[in-house]
């Protein structure tokens, strides 16, 4: 485990559900990912993410799923892409697997 964080810390990570609404692939990736259009409500909006999660999930399982992201990092360059988002899952070498709602929420609320 790295350093520990204070709480003051952690308050800053805005970690908050969004739902998937298009994901497409993104073959200029150097690992194999698709592009994800996500949701996060009336205040947040739609924010884009890049996932390397083509291994586990099929694009057609991901649309209409509730994920968790942190919505206030800086944006980033990936290729052509710029990626708006950070999409959360659990990491075992490459397999993730995504961290998501067990029930339906309202997107935009904060993970906390």
């Amino acid at each position: 485990m790295e350093q520990n964080l204070s709480w003051l810390d952690f308050e800053k990570v805005e970690m908050r559900i969004g739902t998937i609404i298009e994901v497409t692939d993104f073959p200029q990736a150097r690992k194999p990912a698709y592009q994800l259009t996500i949701d996060f409500g009336a205040d947040i909006g739609i924010k884009k993410s890049s996932a390397q999660i083509t291994k586990r999930y099929s694009k057609e399982d991901l649309v209409g799923k509730q994920i968790v992201a942190v919505v206030n990092f800086p944006k980033k360059q990936i290729e052509k892409f710029m990626s708006e988002c950070l999409v959360l899952g659990s990491v075992n070498e490459e397999d993730i697997v995504l961290l998501t709602s067990d029930l339906k929420v309202e997107n935009g609320l904060r993970i906390g």
